[in-house]
């Protein structure tokens, strides 16, 4: 870069407008070379992993702050579990939820941590009608709800409560009653749908809500797949989350701790069922089924407190990397439950 520098400098043809803007333009050429060289750090990502406690850092992953206005898709968990789940995706021109399932007070507070409003998201896209996955939908008057459109007349058709005929109990979530849901948008969840220069897929899973469904997520570059409720992993499933880049993937419970555990029979046989959620050792041989050379990442997700615990969880995962030969080069870490997640950059 020096001696490009001093070439122009000494070319006295140049006007001095027209050198600055060369010189401008080199040095910002040059920059991310060197900042890579300085700090290494901030751009390499480790696939090492630990687990101070309920802390989720894949070691080497920068700030979110310190890579805004990149060409790249980050995303993070604001909440993961029974409790509340909600999932923040940003590309060049698209911010959105995946669900909504804890306070309002809390996402705004979440996505405020990383420099973004509630008012700039373009979308809150929900999986399913539970709770914990839709808790402020009804206080998000701003931004646009697309909800599948088998739930969204279920709604229609029921004013209460309701037993959703699989076993489970779903609910109406907060303020739909009153209509507080201004902007609802309906999907169709075996067609894909568009917000700005994201593409998403919906696909649906064997859970007991009304509709429920992972997606795929892409802008055309990269492919991030979501599947955080779900009873047993179809054929559907995999087909739909193979060539993603990333995963968001439901490792719900250890199958002895949930049988040795506090849970009734009738509860242990719900979370187990077909259409409750997955175990670790479903979830890790789903993640083999879809293993290919691309996959970048893997982020445990909806982990029980009583059922579970990361270190199993990732035991189970990184069991089937190992045996595949994959460990040295997918990074796999555990959403935190009650904090906001790492960014991860893809």
């Amino acid at each position: 870069m020096e001696s490009v520098i001093e070439s122009l400098i000494n070319n006295p043809a140049l006007p001095r407008e027209q050198l600055l803007g060369y010189m401008t333009a080199s040095v910002l050429t040059s920059f991310p070379v060197l900042m890579r060289a300085a700090f290494p750090r901030f751009f390499l990502v480790s696939y090492n992993y630990s687990l101070p406690g309920e802390t989720t850092r894949f070691s080497g992953f920068p700030h979110s702050r310190f890579l805004r206005g990149w060409n790249m898709i980050k995303f993070c968990t604001l909440a993961s579990g029974s409790s509340g789940n909600s999932l923040y995706l940003e590309s060049k021109y698209s911010k959105i939820l995946i669900d909504a399932g804890i306070s309002f007070r809390r996402i705004s507070r979440s996505l405020g941590s990383m420099g973004v409003a509630v008012s700039d998201l373009d979308a809150v896209v929900l999986s399913h009608e539970h709770e914990d996955h839709s808790r402020a939908v009804g206080k998000m008057s701003e931004v646009p709800v697309y909800v599948s459109g088998e739930t969204v007349g279920f709604w229609e058709r029921k004013r209460n409560g309701y037993s959703n005929g699989n076993g489970g109990e779903s609910s109406r979530p907060a303020g739909y009653r009153n209509g507080a849901i201004e902007k609802l948008r309906e999907f169709d969840s075996e067609e894909p749908f568009c917000i700005n220069d994201l593409t998403i897929i919906p696909f649906s899973v064997a859970h007991d809500a009304i509709d429920p469904v992972g997606f795929a997520v892409t802008d055309g570059r990269v492919k991030i797949g979501v599947v955080t409720d779900i009873g047993k992993p179809t054929a559907l499933v995999v087909e739909s989350l193979k060539g993603c880049d990333a995963l968001v993937l439901e490792s719900n419970h250890d199958r002895e701790m949930l049988f040795s555990g506090p849970y009734p029979p009738y509860l242990q046989q719900r979370i187990s069922g077909g259409h409750g959620h997955l175990s670790n050792d479903q979830s890790a041989s789903l993640l083999g089924d879809v293993l290919h050379d691309g996959l970048k990442y893997v982020l445990l997700a909806h982990l029980s407190t009583k059922n579970n615990t990361p270190e199993k969880a990732l035991g189970c995962s990184l069991g089937v990397l190992r045996r595949k030969g994959a460990d040295g080069r997918v990074a796999v870490a555990v959403a935190p439950r009650n904090t906001v997640g790492e960014v991860i950059t893809v």
